[in-house]
């Protein structure tokens, strides 16, 4: 498992104990997978509202935080065992307690991760997943696990992706809420107006 020189940099940073004393190391871990995993959306404004960050210079925290999060869907990437991670975090210059803790992070989220970067291909080099259609049904929940009637519609969508360089993948396919669709509608006409600017410019 490689990194780019910038996360490298940032990881020597983070296995620093001058720069990241033990707590303020542990709570950036949790940050940089919070981040990636349950809060895309969150940007950095959160992760330096930690107590234990608020002593660490804002752009060394964002340098680091960028490195681990490279670390962590690179690592997902490549569906990376211990060894591989070890190997690269000790060519960081990082001690074994700190490895250890980002292992066990990493093991926490392993299945997450690597479904996340199954769906959306974060690798360069290679060219992105293209959806070629999509379908959908709506479906009704009627009983809850405690066999209350919930009657609560949500909708099954299947994307059919595939790929230039080595053509079909298997379909992509998520359950939602109207509202979690509506909200996807919304962002993907922003994207949609956002390239349409792009290209008039």
């Amino acid at each position: 498992m490689e990194l780019s020189a910038y996360a490298q940099s940032g990881w020597r940073l983070l296995g620093d104990p001058r720069c990241f004393p033990r707590r303020p190391y542990a709570a950036l871990l949790r940050a940089a997978f919070r981040s990636l995993l349950h809060h895309p959306h969150a940007g950095n404004s959160f992760i330096l509202d930690d107590p234990d960050l608020k002593d660490i210079d804002p752009t060394v925290l964002k340098h680091c935080h960028a490195a681990a999060a490279t670390c962590i869907l690179e690592a997902g990437k490549q569906k990376a065992d211990i060894s591989a991670i070890s190997t690269c975090l000790e060519d960081c210059k990082l001690d074994k307690e700190r490895i250890e803790q980002f292992c066990t992070e990493y093991q926490v989220f392993k299945p997450i991760l690597i479904e996340l970067v199954t769906v959306v291909s974060f690798s360069i080099g290679r060219s992105p997943r293209h959806i070629t259609d999509v379908s959908w049904r709506l479906e009704y929940q009627i009983k809850s696990n405690q066999l209350h009637k919930t009657y609560q519609p949500s909708y099954l969508v299947t994307l059919n992706v595939e790929n230039s360089d080595s053509g079909s993948h298997p379909d992509v396919s998520f359950t939602c809420t109207m509202e979690q669709l509506q909200d996807l509608v919304g962002k993907l006409k922003d994207a949609a107006k956002s390239l349409e600017r792009a290209t008039q410019m």
